[in-house]
């Protein structure tokens, strides 16, 4: 774990909240904000913008998750939910919800560093993965446009394949753009073209 996070904490018992906190205090040197109520969440994370929610709560509903799940964005942050009981559905609502760890059993103050690191690394894993996700479908759209123009470029020229997708790659250099814009680009004109 980072030594100096920005962590907001909910939690609504007031000593067990100071408890979460003199337990972080111990790990690093973080910016901690405790937050009483779940209702608001939204508008309190976004003002703090924490590096990691930490959500402390006995008996999660199926409101309470989607209102973390709104709240906390868990596609931008890590989220740690710690429950003392939970269900299947529930546990489901809060995987799909985006949380990074679930845990049921309540908090305890000497798991918290090692369950925040999990949460950070599952986190950063996918994210890496989404990124790696969005990459391969950008590549596979681009190959499919530039597999159209070779395809508008076989017709016009009377060119095969390779010799379409050189010219295509020759245009590219020579106006410095990536050989899928250009793909782009003679596709949307002989769409409007027919």
């Amino acid at each position: 774990m980072s030594e100096n996070l920005t962590i907001v904490v909910v939690e609504k018992d007031r000593d067990r909240a100071c408890a979460i906190v003199d337990a972080l205090a111990e790990t690093g040197s973080h910016k901690i904000h405790v937050l009483s109520e779940v209702s608001g969440l939204a508008r309190s994370v976004a003002r703090f913008s924490p590096d990691v929610v930490l959500v402390d709560v006995t008996d999660p509903s199926r409101d309470a998750i989607e209102q973390l799940a709104i709240a906390s964005d868990p596609l931008e942050r890590p989220v740690a939910l710690f429950v003392d009981r939970s269900n299947a559905q529930l546990t489901k609502a809060a995987i799909e919800a985006g949380v990074s760890a679930y845990i049921v059993d309540g908090l305890q103050n000497d798991r918290i560093k090692p369950i925040l690191d999990a949460a950070i690394a599952r986190f950063q894993m996918f994210q890496r993965m989404r990124t790696e996700l969005e990459t391969t479908k950008r590549a596979l759209e681009e190959r499919k446009i530039v597999d159209r123009a070779k395809g508008i470029v076989m017709k016009a020229r009377g060119l095969g394949e390779e010799e379409a997708y050189a010219l295509l790659r020759k245009t590219a250099m020579d106006q410095g753009k990536k050989v899928a814009d250009v793909a782009q680009a003679l596709v949307t004109a002989s769409e409007l073209l027919s």
